[in-house]
């Protein structure tokens, strides 16, 4: 098979399993405090990768590499996952799904700054156009619609700017280790980071009352939202420009929205719609350019 065509393949699963993460962690929290989540996640996800990372390799890393893997992993994973699951406690999946597509535009800010990659005028101008959009959201929607919060907005937003951190300085990185070595210092490293948070959450919400379907959730969210497609995403970032690969995430606001609606009914309102068709439209002229 060609070669490109499978790795555009795998992006697209990618999408697919981070645009599910919305809905499941709409599940997970009904039962489980978004801290809780966020530390089980992290835990369940560094125990799944670790078995991997624990077989030999041909590069040793030395003391600098493992410091600098692991302060990525602090703001690709914890900082990151902890934001997003807060944000998505206190806002839409909608909104969420809308808010992190904005991640390509924060890739390509830090990437510019990097000297990875250039500006251009259609890119600036792409740029602009999302703001707007964000501002047709926020401006026009009912304060109150489906548990929509500036607050949630923000953390959701943040999320975003962290993964983007972990994005341009993980280019670097991955041209000196693979991809389930630099997860495993990311997810190990947050694992142990939260472990004090997670164990103290655990003293509050005994665990022995959680549903099954809340557990499935946070397994999804381990396995597949975080393992899995963070592997295809580092994996790509070896083949394709970062930006590029950040970019199919203008994806996951058309099916996360899509799938809150049918599985969560959650109400999706004309600002809604707009405000996401024109940032959208401003991330896709970035992707051009």
């Amino acid at each position: 098979m060609n070669r490109p065509l499978i790795l555009y393949a795998l992006i697209f699963l990618m999408v697919a399993f981070w645009s599910g993460n919305y809905i499941v962690g709409k599940i997970a929290l009904r039962e489980l405090p978004p801290l809780l989540v966020a530390g089980l996640r992290i835990g369940f996800a560094g125990a799944l990768i670790l078995p991997f990372a624990l077989k030999p390799r041909a590069s040793t890393s030395g003391p600098g590499d493992i410091l600098r893997l692991l302060a990525l992993g602090v703001f690709g994973v914890t900082l990151n996952q902890v934001f997003f699951i807060v944000g998505l406690s206190r806002t839409s999946v909608a909104h969420a799904a809308i808010l992190i597509g904005l991640t390509p535009i924060q890739v390509l800010i830090l990437a510019c700054l990097r000297g990875q990659e250039r500006m251009s005028i259609e890119r600036a101008a792409g740029m602009s156009i999302a703001l707007a959009g964000v501002a047709l959201l926020k401006a026009f929607e009912p304060a109150a619609a489906a548990g929509v919060t500036w607050l949630g907005d923000l953390f959701t937003f943040l999320a975003g700017t962290f993964f983007a951190i972990f994005t341009v300085f993980g280019k670097e990185v991955t041209r000196l280790h693979s991809a389930v070595t630099v997860n495993a210092y990311a997810y190990v490293g947050g694992a142990v980071a939260l472990a004090p948070v997670t164990l103290w959450e655990i003293s509050r919400h005994p665990l022995a009352h959680v549903s099954g379907a809340a557990w499935m959730a946070v397994l999804y969210m381990a396995l597949f939202s975080s393992v899995i497609a963070y592997l295809i995403y580092y994996y790509a970032l070896t083949h394709v420009a970062a930006s590029r690969v950040s970019a199919f995430s203008y994806l996951q606001p058309v099916f996360a929205t899509a799938m809150g609606a049918a599985l969560l009914r959650e109400h999706v309102g004309a600002p809604v719609i707009a405000g996401g068709l024109v940032i959208l439209s401003g991330v896709y002229l970035v992707e051009r350019g």
